[in-house]
């Protein structure tokens, strides 16, 4: 009989993710968890948040915060206002289309050759965080969702073995914003788009290169409906 793929739920992400799964000082840690709230869309666009105001959100001193944000800056996802702190910067309808079409040219691809590449052993690491993006849209805790998110994405492409191609994907991650991932909440919806994560697995340890086709198109679709849902919504 075959192993069974199925395994516990893993623990509750930490209140200061590391995302992608690489080791960090605390500095690049605190600049991960404002970003996945930034990226979450629980930092609107346009507001002007200040460096105490963040800390205290965050429960960490001022300073790791503001040294975060200035690191935040130089990518392009806040600009800094004199005196008073940091704003979001806005992400364009244009920016959106093309970040989903860069990502399309590059994962999907990707993932189908890892239906015939992957090792299942590495395949089924990841699933602790798929069954944390689950867990965490049943919850409604949208930076838990976008941290495990992000972890199972970014450690999926890793398999391919091109570190390159990882880092261009977690950049266009980073500037993206899921503002919609509240509505969806409210909805009831975003549920659907969690268990995507775990139908895709379910392909690529079943070595079905179509229907890991079908599953990332149809996800790839949904985040796409997110950012629209989102800035609808501005």
């Amino acid at each position: 009989m075959p192993a069974q793929r199925s395994s516990a739920p893993s623990a509750a992400p930490a209140a200061l993710p590391t995302l992608g799964g690489k080791k960090s000082s605390y500095r690049e840690r605190v600049a991960d968890a404002l970003r996945a709230a930034l990226i979450a869309g629980e930092l609107r666009a346009g507001e002007v948040y200040s460096a105490p105001t963040l800390a205290a959100r965050f429960g960490v001193s001022a300073t790791p915060v503001r040294e975060a944000m200035l690191d935040l800056a130089k990518e392009g996802l806040v600009d800094t206002v004199p005196n008073k702190g940091f704003r979001v910067t806005a992400v364009s309808e244009k920016q959106l289309d093309e970040y989903t079409h860069i990502r399309s040219l590059i994962e999907i691809p990707t993932t189908v050759q890892l239906a015939t590449t992957a090792d299942p052993v590495s395949l089924e690491a990841l699933r602790p965080a798929a069954r944390e993006i689950v867990t965490a849209a049943a919850a409604g805790d949208l930076i838990a969702y976008v941290e495990a998110d992000i972890r199972f994405h970014l450690g999926l492409l890793a398999l391919a073995g091109n570190a390159h191609l990882v880092e261009v994907v977690g950049d266009l991650r980073k500037r993206s914003r899921l503002y919609g991932l509240n509505a969806l909440v409210q909805a009831g919806r975003l549920q659907d788009s969690a268990e995507e994560h775990l139908e895709l697995l379910e392909a690529l340890l079943d070595r079905d290169g179509e229907a890991v086709r079908r599953v990332m198109t149809r996800h790839l679709g949904h985040v796409r409906g997110l950012w629209a849902a989102g800035s609808s919504m501005a």
